[in-house]
């Protein structure tokens, strides 16, 4: 879910000669632009797809037809069916297994070494992918780290303080490994990754201090926290404004 209004759009395309990424026609107030699909490897060797986005025939059949050699797995970064929904239709059309996160490092992609980290938050499930080759060195961040505007933590099987220590885990691992790009799973990439981390967190810490607030104003509902604290969301996706909130309200409940 993104908080700020589209200033540029975004069309995927060509990333590097060993990544790409295809947009998914699935446009919406939750998805952004749609669905990043990206495909890696090597030209001429075995591909990894990740996050084959919706079952739209064509969608796959581009994915397919774009990859530079064999494809040899299909990989999620959560199981959110905007993420999702097309990996069983993909893996038939290609005649690729779709894995586990865990089993990303026994995939020999040739000049390219993928890394599976697991960063709970978002959902439960999430993961981000480093992805290791000649052109650079990627993290594609799922739904973790959005590529404009922020994402929905989703109580309860979204938690605030997992999130936390997710986004201090990946800051960390992006400063350690030289990471050059992150892939997000929405919207653009970007060529900063350790300072929109930096942003996520100090935006979440700021929602925290607005709730703060609400309550001691004699705010006690989600809705009347909504009402206050997210009074410019998008109607269409209030509902994310409100299980963010509940999110919130777990984690200073634990933590204040």
């Amino acid at each position: 879910m993104s908080e700020q209004e589209v200033v540029q759009e975004w069309t995927g395309g060509v990333i590097a000669a060993d990544v790409h990424c295809v947009l998914a026609p699935n446009p919406s107030p939750w998805t952004l632009e749609g669905t990043n699909t990206y495909v890696i490897g090597e030209v001429g060797g075995r591909q990894v797809v990740v996050d084959p986005g919706p079952a739209d025939r064509e969608h796959l059949q581009r994915v397919s037809q774009l990859a530079q050699g064999p494809i040899a797995a299909i990989v999620l970064t959560h199981a959110h069916i905007d993420h999702s929904e097309g990996a069983p239709d993909l893996s038939e059309l290609v005649g690729a297994p779709v894995i586990s996160s865990r089993e990303i490092s026994g995939l020999d992609l040739g000049t390219v070494e993928l890394l599976m980290h697991r960063t709970p938050g978002h959902s439960s499930d999430s993961v981000c992918i480093t992805a290791i080759s000649p052109s650079g060195r990627y993290l594609l961040s799922g739904d973790t780290i959005l590529g404009r505007g922020t994402t929905l933590v989703a109580h309860p099987d979204g938690v605030l303080s997992e999130y936390f220590d997710s986004l201090r885990q990946l800051r960390d691992h992006c400063n350690d490994q030289g990471i050059t790009m992150l892939l997000p799973g929405h919207g653009p990439t970007s060529e900063s990754p350790v300072a929109l981390i930096d942003f996520y967190e100090k935006h979440r810490l700021e929602r925290l201090d607005q709730i703060r607030a609400a309550l001691k104003e004699g705010n006690t509902t989600i809705e009347s926290i909504t009402n206050l604290v997210y009074a410019s969301v998008d109607p269409n996706v209030r509902i994310a404004a409100e299980v963010t909130v509940a999110a919130q309200l777990h984690y200073l409940h634990n933590t204040d």
